[in-house]
């Protein structure tokens, strides 16, 4: 019997890193998980991981800086699942580039990810 059987947990940025490791986590502990990314091809191998330890996952494709994107998500986490007990707000971006190369645009990409994607979904 795990800490999380028979909880629903939705993670974003689930595809790769903290994300991954949270979601195999809680998918050994019994939790149904859905993992989130923009990157499909992470995602289907961190569910394939989940469930070759026996848990049960599924993914949702999604770019968190998109309010209809992460409604949809919630509602297939919960059409799928019938209910969300736990969410994990961990989708994030890091500027990369150097300061005199950092444009608006990227500026604006990171706010959108870090912190515009998160309030207020749940």
């Amino acid at each position: 019997m795990g800490t999380f059987d028979g909880k629903v947990v939705l993670i974003t940025g689930g595809g790769s890193g903290i994300g991954e490791a949270t979601a195999v986590a809680f998918g050994k502990e019994g939790a149904k998980v859905v993992v989130a990314s923009r990157m499909e091809k992470n995602l289907e191998n961190v569910v394939n991981q989940i469930r070759k330890s026996r848990g049960e996952a599924a993914y949702f494709v999604v770019d968190v800086q998109h309010s209809e994107q992460v409604e949809k998500m919630v509602r297939y986490t919960v059409d799928k699942y019938g209910r969300l007990d736990i969410a994990f707000n961990n989708a994030g971006m890091n500027v990369t580039a150097s300061i005199s190369d950092t444009t608006d645009e990227i500026i604006d990409r990171c706010l959108d990810t870090n912190l515009k994607s998160e309030v207020g979904w749940i």
